[in-house]
């Protein structure tokens, strides 16, 4: 009976990994940028003023702090030849991704340059939305992204 339950937990536990969300946000007016297992873990990236920014993580309930600049003394290690993936397979992974929301507002600092992609952006903006040209010097982009394991992993088997 113990048995069964913890098979059962364990079962149900994967599961929950394979249909977990994977939600990456860029979001440059809020200054936001991370990637979240939902539930699970959270990876933002942070302006530090010595190291320049810090990887924060969060998982379950610790918090680490990651600080990728710094030099780090250790003895030499031998180096492994690097394997490729294959670019078919990399563009697969790619694909499974879902871009949940879209947001761009852009100005290119020439009004010459914005009057001409003024036409593509409308066009963009009627058959997809979140396209916007303007002439006032902001740019900024919001971009959330989601995918599942179950979905990279079905990328991988139907190569």
């Amino acid at each position: 009976m113990l048995l069964t339950i913890f098979i059962v937990l364990f079962v149900s536990f994967v599961i929950y990994l394979l249909l977990m969300p994977i939600i990456i946000v860029i979001d440059t007016i809020s200054g936001k940028y991370y990637i979240q297992l939902k539930g699970l873990a959270k990876a933002s990236i942070v302006y530090d003023e010595k190291e320049i920014l810090k990887i924060k993580l969060r998982a379950f309930f610790l918090n680490f702090n990651f600080y990728p600049f710094r030099v780090r003394l250790s003895p030499k290690q031998s180096k492994k030849p690097k394997k490729s993936m294959d670019f078919r397979i990399g563009l697969k992974i790619i694909k499974s991704f879902k871009v949940k929301q879209f947001y761009l507002n852009l100005d290119t600092g020439n009004c010459i340059t914005n009057a001409k992609l003024y036409p593509f952006f409308a066009f963009l903006n009627y058959y997809k939305g979140g396209y916007n040209i303007n002439f006032t010097g902001q740019n900024t982009l919001q971009i959330t992204i989601e995918n599942r394991p179950i979905r990279i992993i079905k990328s991988f088997i139907n190569f």
